[in-house]
Parts: C-alpha cells; structure tokens; sequence
C-alpha cells in the first residue's frame, strides 16, 4: 500500500522541522520545501537519509510542481520574526501572497488537503483580549508590521476564496507565541527574548507595568 504523502513548506524552520519529525514517525513520506532564508537546515539533517523524507530547496513563490499524487499539504513557509520580516519585507508579502496562490493551486490540481498556518499577527494591535475568532482586529497596513499582517490577512482570504469558490478543502490555524527546541532565541518576540535571558541568567526585561500584551 503506498504510503500518504505531505508537502510541508518552511520545513526548516523552528515549526515546520518539528511538522516534518511527526509525519516520518507516522508513516508518511514528507517532501520537505524550503529557501533556507530563515530556516536552518540543520533542524532537519538527521532526516536526510530516510528513505520516506526528501528535501527540495525552493521558494514556494515561484512555481510549485510536484511529481505524483499528493495528500496534504502544510504551508509554512514565512518570515515570522520582526528582525527578519522587517529586513526582507517583500519576501514575506510574496510567500504570503503568491506563495499562497502557487500552493492552493497545486492542492486544487492534486486533489490535496491544505492547512495554512496563520497567526495572532491578523489582529494588529487588538484592542480587545482575549481576541475571539470573531474579531476583526485592528491592523496598520503602511506600519513596521503591516508586511506581515497583511501577508498573512490575504493569504486567509484567498484561502477561504479557493475553499468557497473552488471546493478546495482547507484549514486555516492562527498561531500564539510557540516556543521550543529549535527555537531561535534572537528571533525578537517575547518568549524566546525571555528564555534567553533566563538562560544568560540575566533578568527579564519587562516594558510597562507588566499589565500590556505582546507578541
């Protein structure tokens, strides 16, 4: 019986490499896609020489063309740290947009599941919390963030657009502050910034009273 096959994109990366890890110990082949821009491919060197893991260095913003079947497919790929997205800000709009559309295109094409991964990013800077899915947010299209906000707003919509008007079908998962081995401890968000500096023994920086929200 041929085993499930699963593209998953920015494999390399702190949450993609972990995505790739799980699908090997569950059977599936895992094709692994990834420009090595922010990833790292040593998270996913100890898979190199398993006969079910193959590793494709591309930019998902170009065309994406994968030989034979495929069952799902897990976009991760994308700048997620302020330091990186605000230095290759047209990077991370492509990725979000025509990274996106070359994606849902080949799950149309293939017949293939496809699980976005959004963020709590969507919102802006909220002003309500906890945000409900309901909430639209409260983002600056033209600020710091706008190139990762708004990547990741139209790659929701253009989503649900191919689930709505193609059947394509989808998932779409909005991501809080991960955190684990292979993190990157100078990504700039908070928790690694915390764990950091727990480990250097230093103390925790903290701006304001402590009462804010930050990502």
């Amino acid at each position: 019986m041929d085993k499930k096959k699963v593209l998953i994109t920015g494999a390399a990366g702190f949450l993609g490499s972990h995505l790739c890890d799980r699908f090997i110990k569950e059977g599936f082949h895992v094709i692994a896609m990834d420009n090595l821009i922010t990833g790292d491919i040593r998270n996913i060197e100890h898979l190199m020489n398993d006969a079910d893991f193959e590793f494709i260095n591309h930019d998902v913003s170009n065309y994406v063309d994968i030989q034979g079947g495929l069952d799902y497919i897990l976009h991760f790929a994308s700048p997620a740290s302020p330091i990186d997205y605000l230095k290759i800000p047209i990077q991370t709009l492509k990725v979000g947009s025509l990274g996106t559309h070359n994606l849902l295109g080949l799950a149309k094409h293939k017949g293939a599941r496809i699980l976005i991964a959004s963020t709590s990013e969507v919102y802006g800077d909220p002003t309500v919390h906890p945000q409900p899915e309901e909430y639209y947010g409260n983002v600056n299209p033209i600020g710091p963030r706008g190139v990762y906000d708004e990547a990741k707003r139209f790659q929701e919509a253009i989503t649900m657009a191919y689930h709505t008007f193609h059947g394509v079908e989808t998932r779409i998962v909005r991501i809080f502050n991960t955190y684990g081995p292979r993190m990157r401890l100078n990504d700039g968000r908070v928790l690694p910034a915390f764990i950091g500096q727990a480990l250097r023994g230093e103390d925790l920086t903290v701006f304001g009273d402590g009462s804010q929200t930050r990502s």
